[in-house]
This record gives C-alpha cells, structure tokens and sequence, in this order.
C-alpha cells in the first residue's frame, strides 16, 4: 500500500502518563514516534493531531499559582496555543529523530491551529467541559464572584471550572496543512482540538473560553483533507462492548449503523470512548471508502493492515 493520507489522533495517554515531567512526556513520545515511523516508512502521509487535557490543566495550575497583577494568568485559547507549542516541539523532536534513525528523509512541521465554532453553539449556554484544580464549595463560589467563571461539582470529587466543548466548524490554517502535506512533510496540527476561534461580524477571529474535543477535530481535520483513514490511537487495543463486566467483548469490525446501536444501548462512556466512535462515524459516513481504527500506539501499524484493533466502515 501507501501514499494513504492518514490522520493519527494520538490520545493525551501517548504522551503523558504517571509522570507529569517535561522528560518523561518527551520520552513517552520518543516510543509512540517509533510506532509512527513504520507508517511513514510504508509511503504513508501523516498528519498528527493530539490531545492535550493533562498539560493544559497542569498549565492552568501554574497560571493560578502565579496569577498577580505584574504576572496575571493568561486565558484559556492562549494556554492551548502554548500547549499546541510544547507538544509539537516534542513531536516533531521525536519524529524527526526516529526518521533519521530509519534513514527516512522527511521534514516534520507543527502549525499552530485555530479551530472557528459557531459562537451560537448551544455549547456555550451549557458549560459541561471541566479543567484545572478543584475547589471546596465555598472556594468556588469565592473564584466565580470575583472571575464570573462558572463552577460545577464534578463527580463527588469537588468544584471545578467548566468551560463550553463546541463543535468544529472550520480550520483556518487547512491551506497551509494541505500545502505541507503535498510537499511531503510530516504535519502536526489543531493540537488539543485546536485553538477555539469565533468569526465575528467583520470576518476577524477572536479566541474563546472553550475547548474543542480533539477527536471531534482530527475528525473535521481528516474530512476536510479527504483523508483515507483516520487512526485514533488510545488506552487500549480495541474498541469493546460490556466494558469490564465479565461478558466483556472486543469488536474488530463495525458498521455506522451497529455503532448507533450500540451507542443507543450507552455502551461507550461519554468523554473517552463515545466521542471516538462518533468521531469515526461521521468520518466514514462522510464519503466511500473511508475507514476510522481505533487501537493502541504499539498496535497502529499491524491495526493499519487490518490484523488489530476496531475498524468503523461505512454500511
């Protein structure tokens, strides 16, 4: 096979784990950029996009801790836009390296991303995305008189902030991907769902509060360049059905219609698996012969050949 484009969607797990270091997410990297290369070594183009839930609820701590009047936080599309630096640095270092150890010629490029929503999303009248520290009850209302933020109790852990998740409408540096892309070069992009933008009256846009589902962007991300697949790399080997009850089921194979079924029955868990399916079903649902997996970074390549993880095809 190859010359696929192929849109990876590398979950926040690829990159960090127990350890929140700098370190230890760039040697996370190191192995998953391996498990890359043997795609970019079949003649496939990729295009890398990431989550970033972890590190940009590390940097709003740090932004609070900081917070004064000389050095005041920074707001939520500025700490995604930083988040969107560090991990591309780290990517592409990775990528770059492992390339060059398999005698593979190719540049690597990150692109700061924004990512237009509608600014009439009903997202934004019900804030559901929660980020950064928890708050005791009176912590929180404390913070949201004197921020006007908006807090919520989040599953009997304590207080958090909650932010819009809107749909992606749009990605305004596809030109510049799409011309990366065909020159050969290896793209990062809308990294954390990209920076959420509003288009406003006059056609300029402007940052928002919000952050968009990065599976929900890869999706939009993949659409928009007619990608072939759209590889969702996560916790685990396979999508599975009963998840940890002892009738538990791995799928290998799914049709958009059985995966509506199985949605309907509340198979997949809102927030990690729902999202990856329906990101999948929009995907294949868009145009023939598009196919969404869903599998492990250690699996990608084998799950690219069809001898691992889910498949997502059309009916």
């Amino acid at each position: 096979m190859g010359n696929r484009k192929i849109v990876v969607a590398l979950g926040g797990n690829a990159i960090l784990s127990s350890d929140p270091s700098a370190k230890a997410q760039q040697e996370a990297l190191v192995e998953t950029a391996k498990h890359l290369v043997k795609l970019i070594k079949n003649g496939d183009d990729l295009i890398i996009t990431h989550g970033n839930g972890p590190q940009v609820g590390n940097l709003l701590l740090q932004q609070l801790a900081a917070d004064s009047e000389k050095n005041p936080a920074f707001p939520l599309d500025s700490l995604v836009a930083m988040t969107e630096g560090s991990i591309g640095f780290w990517l592409q270092n990775a990528l770059q390296n492992a390339l060059l150890d398999e005698g593979i010629e190719k540049n690597v490029a990150s692109v700061v991303t924004q990512v237009v929503v509608d600014k009439n999303d009903s997202a934004f009248d019900n804030l559901s995305k929660p980020i950064g520290p928890f708050y005791s009850e009176e912590e929180a209302k404390a913070e949201a008189e004197k921020s006007g933020a908006t807090f919520k109790e989040d599953a009997g852990r304590g207080w958090r902030k909650v932010v819009a998740s809107p749909k992606p409408v749009d990605i305004k540096e596809i030109e510049t991907i799409r011309t990366l892309l065909n020159q050969g070069q290896v793209v990062v992009a809308a990294g954390g769902g990209g920076i959420p933008v509003v288009k406003e009256e006059n056609g300029h846009l402007t940052g928002v509060e919000a952050v968009i589902d990065k599976d929900f962007a890869a999706e939009k991300l993949a659409e928009t360049i007619d990608a072939d697949i759209l590889l969702i790399l996560t916790a685990v080997d396979t999508v599975k059905i009963n998840y940890q009850q002892p009738n538990e089921k791995s799928i290998t194979e799914i049709t958009v219609d059985d995966a509506f079924k199985l949605i309907a029955q509340g198979q997949f868990a809102a927030g990690s698996m729902l999202p990856k399916v329906e990101a999948g079903i929009n995907f294949v649902s868009g145009a023939n012969k598009r196919v969404c997996i869903i599998t492990s970074p250690e699996k990608a390549s084998k799950a690219i050949e069809g001898k691992a993880g889910t498949r997502i095809i059309a009916n």
